[in-house]
């Protein structure tokens, strides 16, 4: 975690925990707190470019629904209070609904988009299928810094579990037909028929399928897209798929080694870079489907694992 985080964590101990004790002495062990939520500051990617807006000092207060009803108000007046009070902390009106007081089933709906039940930590099939991964990602990140009362805690841990088994599935599933409908079918498609910018799309599908792929098969949520390559790159521990992925973004497909061909499904033009990288990147997308038990197959053509995945749910 970056310097954001580290100098929310001396915010709260040197100036909001004094004032929780000295004016909410009751609700002390009641108010969970932290740095979670929207921002890069949240995912520690904050640097010196990220600092041009939404930027400053603030931690995160969530209460329960009956304790935001007795004291929301007059702590988040004392909290606005403390956060003025720092010297050049200029947050603006979207960062300062990011942090401060707020509810832990407000935090949580929000982000996510749908109302769920945070107190009981129940979450229905039809919700798992309805939750966005980046949004998920946003919901989890960050660092806790206190919660006694363990609410917010133990609904982020039901999130941190990832999918069950079946949406888990189902996901895979999706990108794999994602990917192989692209970059295995569609792109060969495109070129053979001089259609070059639907080929460019089935290229940028390939490649958002193919890093999802890799977040599924982790149990990870991926972040928001610009900071999807680079939560990749951290995770993948010997830095092999993450190169490929580089490799298969700067390739460019070249329009020559189409020339006179007609279309099918039988060829797979490796002439072509963008077909090449696309092969390599399947292989390894096989290869994790093993290490998951998904699959005891090699082929490499993506559709094959689809129904095999669904019959074995």
């Amino acid at each position: 975690m970056g310097n954001v985080v580290e100098g929310s964590r001396r915010f709260y101990e040197q100036r909001v925990a004094p004032m929780i004790r000295s004016s909410f002495p009751e609700y002390d062990k009641k108010i969970a707190v932290g740095l979670v939520g929207e921002g890069s500051d949240c995912f520690g990617y904050d640097d010196f470019i990220s600092r041009d807006h939404d930027f400053g000092t603030g931690v995160c207060l969530w209460l329960t629904d009956e304790d935001y009803r007795e004291i929301g108000q007059r702590l988040s007046e004392e909290y606005e209070r403390l956060v003025d009070s720092v010297e050049g902390n200029g947050l603006t009106a979207r960062l300062r609904s990011r942090r401060g007081v707020m509810t832990i089933h407000g935090f949580y709906s929000s982000i996510l988009g749908i109302d769920l039940d945070t107190e009981s930590g129940s979450i229905s099939e039809e919700d798992w299928n309805r939750l966005d991964h980046n949004c998920l990602a946003t919901a989890v990140n960050g660092v806790v810094f206190r919660d006694d009362l363990g609410q917010f805690s133990r609904f982020r841990k039901r999130l941190l579990d990832y999918y069950p088994d079946k949406i888990w599935k189902e996901r895979i599933v999706n990108a794999l037909h994602k990917f192989s409908a692209a970059m295995q079918v569609n792109y060969a498609r495109c070129m053979s028929r001089g259609d070059y910018v639907a080929a460019r799309l089935c290229h940028m599908e390939g490649l958002q399928s193919a890093m999802e792929l890799f977040f599924l098969m982790k149990r990870q949520y991926p972040p928001y897209y610009k900071w999807t390559f680079r939560r990749l790159s951290e995770l993948d521990k010997d830095g092999r798929y993450a190169k490929l992925i580089s490799t298969f973004s700067d390739a460019v497909g070249d329009k020559s080694v189409w020339e006179g061909k007609t279309y099918s499904p039988t060829y797979i033009n490796l002439s072509d870079p963008i077909v090449l990288y696309a092969e390599r990147l399947a292989e390894q997308i096989v290869e994790m489907l093993r290490e998951n038990g998904l699959t005891e197959g090699i082929n490499p053509y993506l559709e094959k694992y689809v129904d095999e995945i669904l019959e074995d749910m």
